[in-house]
């Protein structure tokens, strides 16, 4: 195979359109069509944290449009690309070329070909939406749980004992939302968290919720910050809230502001499970029209 750069990726700029040129093209194991663009405003799922979901879109070639049905993290490791799920390593791993791969159904375009790249609005804008909400959920869920912590642990970017850090279990955005699923074992309690505060529930929801309603609305920027173009590059997310700016590792897509919305809000859930407890956060937001 020849050799590939890595993907240039636009996304984290809120793109949704791009001319591209088409660097490789490989059969998939489910009768479909990888295509490899030098550069995309598509957004891929990560294969070692798959939460935000793929774009979708069109590809537009000579020959007509190609549905983009779902797009995938690649890697080139020694001239062998490594696609999705097969895929060993984490992006940005020493010595792999990360490219972003998108997933056709019919014949590919060949290598050469120039094609106009267009990324479905509606669904960007939903998942967005739900990545900013998580995010803000998380440092909400924090610091209504921060009472909880009889020992000194780890800080969340808002400075507050790092509840959805230490004990994540999934994360999956959603449109116009996402569910976190944390879980408190015998390593947390060790930590100093002490589980007696989800005897009540609802006070910890409603504390977390009096938060995310102080932010919704807000004037406070949001952003994604970047190293490098490339899709192994390192994103931040940056948020202007009322109290301060918040920075976090981010690779996925977001509002651009806290203006944009209405309302935001968690739903808490706890269940025994073996050597401890699962806590489910389902959080929703609402945006401006």
């Amino acid at each position: 195979m020849t050799e590939l750069a890595p993907t240039v990726v636009t996304y984290p700029d809120g793109a949704l359109t791009g001319s591209s040129t088409v660097t490789h093209v490989t059969p998939l194991a489910d009768g479909r069509t990888g295509v490899v663009l030098d550069s995309t405003p598509f957004h891929p799922v990560d294969t070692a944290w798959p939460d935000q979901p793929a774009d979708t879109g069109i590809l537009s070639t000579p020959d007509g449009d190609l549905r983009v049905a779902t797009v995938v993290t690649g890697g080139v490791y020694d001239g062998d690309l490594v696609v999705g799920e097969d895929l060993p390593v984490r992006t940005g791993t020493e010595g792999w070329t990360f490219v972003v791969v998108h997933v056709v159904d019919g014949a590919a375009p060949a290598v050469g070909t120039a094609v106009d790249a267009q990324v479905d609005g509606g669904l960007r804008a939903a998942v967005s939406a739900g990545h900013t909400a998580c995010h803000l959920a998380s440092l909400a869920l924090d610091a209504a749980l921060a009472d909880a912590w009889k020992k000194d642990v780890p800080t969340d970017a808002a400075g507050h004992p790092a509840f959805d850090m230490l004990a994540i279990q999934t994360s999956r955005i959603t449109e116009y939302g996402s569910t976190d699923v944390y879980r408190i074992g015998k390593s947390l309690r060790r930590k100093g968290f002490d589980t007696a505060v989800f005897d009540d529930l609802r006070a910890v929801e409603a504390r977390a919720n009096a938060t995310l309603a102080g932010w919704a609305g807000a004037p406070g920027a949001i952003g994604i910050h970047r190293e490098d173009t490339t899709l192994a590059g390192r994103r931040t997310w940056r948020c202007e809230l009322p109290e301060g700016t918040v920075e976090l590792p981010c690779g996925g897509t977001h509002l651009s502001s806290l203006a944009e919305i209405e309302a935001m809000s968690i739903a808490l859930e706890a269940a025994e499970v073996p050597g401890g407890v699962e806590l489910t956060m389902t959080t929703v937001i609402r945006v401006a029209p």
